[in-house]
């Protein structure tokens, strides 16, 4: 069998999406898959070993993002590869022009195509000053997926919200996370000590982009707080993004580490004890079971990935979206009990130990296969709106 990946995203690149081709990808080629990869092409220009054909286009920084490029369109060198080498099914991973130009190229030749639903487009927008562009954002969101045979969204939350939204045959492909490499185990004492943390005090954490998507605002008033309400805890910030000199000014006793990768981060997750997340903007999070994995009483809004895996009080502190004094409070107060924090972590740990990507992998495979079937794709052929 032979699969295509298209994404404007891909490893080592630092998000969510590339974060879970990744996984998918190796769990593929594990089964003796041969995958094919079309994305921009990389500062390094290198090519990536786990596919058969490493399929690199011209690419653009996007306007509010520098550091994150997509794919300009290349419908003509798609049609031409997809005659030559067939694949049996097409993932499209993002809906930026690369995304457009393989699903027109994927349609004409009647090739089956899987989608994902990764990134809330539409939110980012109004984020960014460009409310005027939600309704056209949702709207484009919502043809593309439609003309898909399925598209895959990570929550059951999220499914039932794009089905009233008007999209079709969308079907639920959870996430998993790797509980060897997150975990307690790696606690760092010396990393600690680097931050000039006794054995004593609690560490607050965030991970993730410095952006304003991810309610930043919200978030330095919360790690204000925190400080307020247990002067010894030290706030530590992983991550980077055009909102760090702005964190970096209302949070001067912050440590700010910049991305971290790999064991990096699995360490600087297991050395903290709470795990601060305020966004609204995921459609998952990866970085909500990384936390759970590794032990962290984690507080978060009651939405993507923390819906899913939080029940509040028992694996961790859940809010209701939007209450942003609720989110202070429980922050607060979190940090001044300690054998609370640390029973929340100990079960957020059982939780997420649950969670398996060899079995994502598996239902990946499973709905790439689906929408072989001729029935399938004689059903679902047509475009919708």
């Amino acid at each position: 069998m032979r699969i295509a990946l298209v994404s404007e995203t891909w490893s080592p690149e630092v998000n969510g999406v590339a974060h879970t081709l990744s996984h998918l990808a190796g769990h593929l080629a594990a089964k003796g898959i041969a995958l094919q990869l079309i994305r921009p092409t990389p500062a390094d220009g290198a090519r990536d070993s786990l596919v058969e054909r490493d399929v690199q286009v011209p690419g653009v920084a996007l306007p509010i993002y520098a550091d994150v490029h997509v794919g300009l369109p290349c419908r003509r060198r798609l049609t031409k590869l997809w005659r030559e080498e067939r694949p049996d099914a097409v993932y499209i991973a993002t809906e930026g022009p690369l995304g457009w130009s393989a699903l027109s190229a994927a349609r004409r030749l009647k090739l089956p195509v899987v989608s994902g639903f990764h990134t809330n487009f539409d939110q980012y927008a109004a984020n960014y000053h460009l409310g005027w562009s939600v309704p056209i954002a949702r709207a484009g969101l919502r043809y593309f997926h439609n003309r898909c045979d399925a598209t895959l969204v990570p929550t059951a939350a999220q499914k039932q919200s794009l089905e009233r939204s008007g999209y079709h045959q969308v079907s639920i492909m959870a996430r998993g996370v790797d509980a060897a490499r997150y975990a307690p185990a790696h606690r760092d004492d010396d990393l600690r000590r680097t931050w000039g943390v006794g054995p004593h005090q609690p560490v607050a954490l965030y991970v993730g982009r410095l952006a304003s998507e991810k309610n930043i605002d919200l978030l330095a008033d919360t790690m204000a707080a925190m400080q307020r309400s247990n002067p010894s805890l030290v706030q530590v910030l992983v991550g980077d993004g055009p909102a760090r000199k702005t964190l970096t000014r209302r949070l001067p006793e912050a440590i700010f580490t910049g991305f971290q990768n790999g064991d990096a981060l699995a360490r600087h997750y297991a050395s903290a004890d709470i795990f601060v997340f305020p966004s609204l903007s995921e459609t998952f999070g990866n970085v909500v079971p990384e936390a759970m994995a590794s032990g962290l009483a984690v507080v978060a809004f009651e939405h993507a990935a923390a819906g899913e895996l939080i029940v509040d009080q028992r694996n961790g502190r859940l809010i209701p979206p939007g209450d942003n004094q609720a989110f202070l409070d429980a922050a607060s107060e979190l940090c001044r009990q300690p054998a609370t924090y640390a029973r929340l972590g100990r079960q957020a740990r059982e939780r997420a130990a649950t969670l398996d990507w060899a079995r994502v992998g598996d239902r990946f495979l499973a709905q790439l296969i689906q929408v072989q079937r001729p029935q399938h794709v004689a059903a679902h052929s047509t475009s919708h709106v």
